[in-house]
């Protein structure tokens, strides 16, 4: 029996971008990035995590960097053209994304939000991004995540 299909996966089959799906155990509440790269055997920075954030009440921009690092929130905001940005509250994160934290994949959001990761993506074989629900990651090429998220490479990191 196969787990059950993420928006994000349906979406990547619609658009016949291949990728490989990922699973590690939850059951220690151990869900940050470091320790889920290390639960599935990949380095740091190949696994990359999604952080949405705003500038101003609807206007909502989503950053995917490696998970052992942290957004420059100035870089960020020249990257998405805006004067200021800042986090979602993680209390509004379904709400806009249909997605809950640690479950959070830059794919499939309720709205196609202005997307952006890291440039040290592109020079990877293959990076990892959550697969849209905590538990699940999915493994694909740069090149096609730049396709499946609609997201263009930017410098987004300290």
């Amino acid at each position: 029996m196969g787990a059950s299909k993420t928006n994000a996966m349906r979406i990547l089959d619609n658009k016949h971008i291949k990728y490989d799906m990922m699973s590690y155990d939850v059951h220690d509440g151990q869900i940050d990035g470091v320790t889920v790269a290390s639960k599935i055997g990949k380095a740091p920075e190949t696994v990359f995590k999604t952080l949405v954030t705003h500038s101003g009440p609807q206007q909502l921009y989503v950053f995917v960097i490696p998970v052992d690092t942290e957004l420059d929130l100035k870089k960020a905001a020249k990257a998405a053209g805006a004067k200021k940005i800042e986090m979602l509250a993680v209390k509004d994160l379904q709400k806009y994304t249909g997605y809950i934290r640690g479950g959070c994949s830059p794919i499939g959001m309720k709205k196609q939000y202005p997307t952006f990761i890291d440039e040290s993506a592109t020079i990877l074989c293959e990076i990892i991004v959550s697969g849209g629900k905590i538990g699940t990651q999915i493994v694909l090429k740069p090149s096609e995540f730049l396709v499946a998220a609609q997201a263009e490479p930017r410098a987004l990191i300290k």
